[in-house]
């Protein structure tokens, strides 16, 4: 589905990458791996235990020289100051009804030649009892790859250790997925947990 974005094709991707590159310094971060080949591809992003990850994320795919996007509440792309979250990647998703947004999401993946949709797994910074699957079932729906994004307190590093074709069995592939994550430190470790389906 298209050609992998060219890191730092444009002159405002190539300015912003500078500005991503000396925030991540500043923070004492650093990101590792080769940016996927892939024009559009789900990211899983974990651990997510705070804003903070968000941040760090998006700072990530600036110093790599790609536009990262990420699914947020409607309400937030609203108002005077909705046009920066829609800046920033936001693709509004409205909660207020009972909307599928696996659906909504492969249709944004059909819409254009080149998404790079970020998703944490476990759906929310707070401690869960298991991950959520709307990740894996975007990818399958869209025909997809996952590549994996790992946050990592402990060293600080943002890397990407490998991508995978989903099978389309969650119960297979979950366990290959969360075994990318087992060693990475997170900002809050006691609300990172990798259990169930």
């Amino acid at each position: 589905k298209g050609r992998a974005p060219r890191p730092g094709a444009s002159l405002p991707m190539q300015l912003w990458r500078l500005i991503a590159r000396a925030f991540l310094a500043i923070g004492g971060w650093r990101v590792e791996g080769d940016w996927p080949a892939d024009a559009q591809v789900v990211i899983t992003a974990a651990p997510h235990t705070s804003n903070w990850d968000g941040i760090w994320m998006l700072a990530a795919g600036g110093a790599w020289g790609v536009r990262l996007r990420y699914m947020g509440k409607k309400s937030l792309t609203e108002g005077p100051f909705g046009w920066m979250v829609k800046l920033s990647g936001c693709i509004p998703i409205d909660r207020s009804q009972s909307n599928d947004v696996v659906a909504a999401m492969k249709a944004n993946f059909a819409a254009v030649d080149d998404l790079i949709l970020v998703v944490p797994p476990e759906g929310t910074r707070h401690a869960v009892s298991k991950w959520k699957s709307g990740f894996y079932h975007i990818a399958v729906g869209a025909g997809v790859p996952i590549t994996f994004a790992v946050m990592d307190y402990g060293r600080k590093t943002v890397s990407l250790p490998a991508t995978l074709w989903p099978s389309g069995d969650y119960a297979r592939d979950l366990p290959i997925i969360q075994g990318i994550y087992a060693d990475a430190t997170a900002k809050f470790p006691e609300k990172f947990v990798m259990t169930g389906q």
